[in-house]
């Protein structure tokens, strides 16, 4: 199973360019879990400026709102609430990896050059019975060039569906990481073992591509400082009104 590199100056790009080679590149194959079939290939997109812009996409299945959801989901845990007996999520991201975040500050404060900033996302004795499994395996920090990096790891990745909002996600906690050690961010790197488009979503990656080949990044991305970032933070009242109102009506049931 041949595993590809794809390279960017900014997410966009690298991004971009991941869907492309998802395309070109990916061998159709069965999914039985799912009761249906997939393009798929295994790749790692790295971007050189993690946070540079233009930082948006235009080609995922969402906005701001469903931006600044997810990223308050992985940095703030908002859903965590949602996991336990009788509830309808066995673990997040967040409650995966939380607890372990002091301990990487400490380690990167007492050694930069650490190779050990590993937080593991994999839960063997969940995950091996969960019908739903962590896609996400491993956070690793690196300082590097005064300079903070993460890689990530995940063993399955849509590559329509999810791929860039979990990137985004991730580089949120990148950010928050970065600005509790002092460090300005560096680049991301982002491997997926099996990345996937599954067959219900191969119109809409065939469309992608095309307005890749066919359209300057500019038209294809926002900057995120310019107003993207307002836009988002202009819908956390709402998120929040949903998240409690969510929360209220499980504490009745």
């Amino acid at each position: 199973m041949k595993h590809h590199l794809v390279e960017g100056k900014t997410l966009p790009e690298a991004y971009h360019k991941s869907l492309v080679k998802l395309y070109q590149e990916g061998s159709k194959v069965p999914c039985p879990d799912y009761d249906t079939n997939m393009l798929e290939t295994s790749l790692t997109f790295y971007v050189e400026n993690a946070t540079a812009e233009p930082f948006i996409s235009k080609l995922f299945p969402g906005g701001h709102r469903e931006l600044q959801q997810y990223t308050m989901e992985i940095v703030d845990g908002i859903l965590d609430f949602k996991i336990g007996d009788g509830n309808c999520w066995e673990y997040t991201y967040h409650q995966r990896f939380a607890h372990q975040l002091p301990w990487i500050y400490s380690e990167l404060k007492k050694n930069p050059y650490t190779r050990r900033a590993v937080m593991n996302i994999r839960d063997f004795e969940v995950d091996t019975s969960n019908t739903h499994p962590a896609c996400l395996q491993s956070i690793q920090f690196f300082i590097r060039d005064d300079k903070l990096h993460m890689k990530i790891m995940m063993r399955s990745n849509d590559a329509v569906q999810a791929t860039f909002m979990n990137a985004v996600g991730f580089i949120a906690l990148q950010r928050k990481a970065a600005a509790n050690l002092g460090y300005p961010v560096g680049s991301y790197t982002h491997t997926a073992n099996s990345f996937h488009a599954y067959e219900r979503s191969l119109k809409t990656l065939e469309k992608y591509v095309k307005d890749i080949r066919e359209c300057d990044i500019e038209d294809l991305t926002y900057n995120y400082e310019e107003f993207y970032k307002e836009l988002m933070e202009e819908s956390i009242p709402e998120i929040m009104q949903q998240v409690n109102a969510l929360k209220e009506s499980m504490k009745k049931e």
